[in-house]
């Protein structure tokens, strides 16, 4: 039997580590009801932490891509799980919302943050030449896979032992991960003996040995320069506004307003993880063939009718309609990202993996607005729909960026 290239076992590895990171990142959504009911916390307020998530989720990837470069996948990733089991066991002992804000705000967006979608472009770079696109799809769903794993599990712990139990789940479960990483992911080719997948010895480039922070600096920097990379990270902040940061903590809360019981409102969630996984990966695969910026025009403009659609769907019981949403929208979920980040390594090269953890970090600083003006909205008017009108739109928006991105190297060398 042909023996399986070393490049495959670090993906599969990265993939586990990337469903960790998505599970981790969605569990505020499925808690908050349990948070309100128990300390009287208002949407707002715990809008408030999930903004701080995500928030550093995005911009903790640009510095975590540095750091890979620096000291290695291994150490940061591993850090990352020990951040992220202690702040979610942290959140058992606390009792005023600013604990929330530091425990599953700062701590837990910090370690998921150090896995994002930055290691996604660092593992594929370092370790693939060929189906470049295909593997950027299939890690990325990854974030999928975690919410589909986690969500509708979350949910029944939180309603059977409380949310309590629920968190400490999610600390066992991160550390769970540490001795996987450890034994088995390896940072580069030559360090097996191999060259990239698909490639040869010269594509497996010498690790970028400068201060982290200055890497990472001086990257965004170049970057700033150009219209592509303004374009790019524009779209990314409306594709994190009206995923993560409006769908994924809001969806349930808004399902439950209409009186659908959050279980079944989570297991619809946990749906578009599914379907995700089977979109992105079929977003990859396109993205080796056709033009990435068609692709983005298409995602986007469909998520926004899809969003504009969705206040008339809620009920109490699922209906079709509401069915055929999940399915959609599921394959939408994050199907930007390949071409996206297909677009960064075409136009910056080298530095491709960093400058995409900055647009990554659009996507995230999107996500946390959102994911706190969604709460303001429900607490100010009653009800989310004015939220969801707002997302349709602004995808509009970001499918006509797409197209005037320039696909052309741009001067951000190493």
């Amino acid at each position: 039997m042909r023996r399986v290239h070393p490049a495959w076992w670090v993906a599969a590895v990265t993939f586990l580590a990337l469903v960790g990171a998505a599970g981790f990142r969605a569990v505020p959504g499925v808690l908050m009801d349990p948070l309100r009911d128990e300390f009287g916390w208002s949407v707002t307020t715990i809008s408030a932490a999930v903004a701080v998530n995500m928030a550093l989720y995005g911009l903790t990837a640009p510095f975590a891509a540095a750091l890979m470069e620096r000291f290695g996948i291994r150490p940061v990733i591993t850090a990352a799980l020990v951040v992220v089991a202690a702040g979610s066991g942290l959140t058992v002992f606390m009792t005023e919302s600013w604990q929330l804000v530091l425990c599953w705000g700062v701590l837990v967006g910090l370690g998921t943050g150090s896995m994002a979608l930055a290691l996604v472009a660092t593992v594929t770079g370092r370790w693939f030449v060929a189906r470049r696109g295909l593997v950027s799809g299939v890690l990325t769903a990854g974030g999928a896979a975690g919410q589909l794993v986690f969500l509708p599990v979350v949910a029944l712990v939180a309603e059977s032992s409380g949310w309590r139990a629920a968190a400490l789940g999610v600390s066992v479960a991160a550390l769970a991960v540490v001795p996987v990483v450890l034994l088995v992911l390896r940072e580069r080719p030559r360090d097996l003996g191999v060259t990239p997948y698909g490639g040869t010895a010269a594509d497996d480039r010498d690790p970028i040995r400068t201060g982290a922070g200055r890497t990472a600096v001086r990257a965004l920097l170049d970057a700033a320069r150009t219209k592509p990379f303004w374009y790019l990270a524009a779209g990314m902040m409306i594709c994190g506004a009206t995923t993560m940061g409006l769908i994924q903590p809001h969806f349930i809360p808004a399902a439950h307003d209409h009186g659908m019981p959050q279980t079944v409102a989570a297991g619809l969630l946990a749906l578009v993880g599914l379907f995700d996984i089977a979109g992105t990966i079929a977003s990859g695969w396109l993205t080796d063939r056709y033009d990435p910026r068609v692709l983005l025009l298409a995602y986007y403009v469909l998520r926004g009718v899809s969003l504009a659609a969705l206040p008339a769907l809620f009920g109490p019981d699922i209906q079709l309609t509401m069915v055929a949403f999940i399915v959609f929208y599921g394959l939408d979920w994050v199907a930007t990202i390949p071409p996206t980040m297909a677009l960064c390594r075409e136009i910056f090269g080298a530095r491709a993996p960093v400058v995409f953890g900055w647009v990554f970090a659009s996507h995230q600083v999107g996500a946390a607005l959102m994911a706190l003006g969604a709460g303001v909205v429900r607490d100010q008017v009653g009800a989310y729909d004015l939220a969801w009108q707002i997302g349709g739109a602004l995808c509009l928006l970001a499918g006509v960026l797409s197209l005037l991105v320039r696909r052309e190297p741009v001067g951000a060398r190493s």
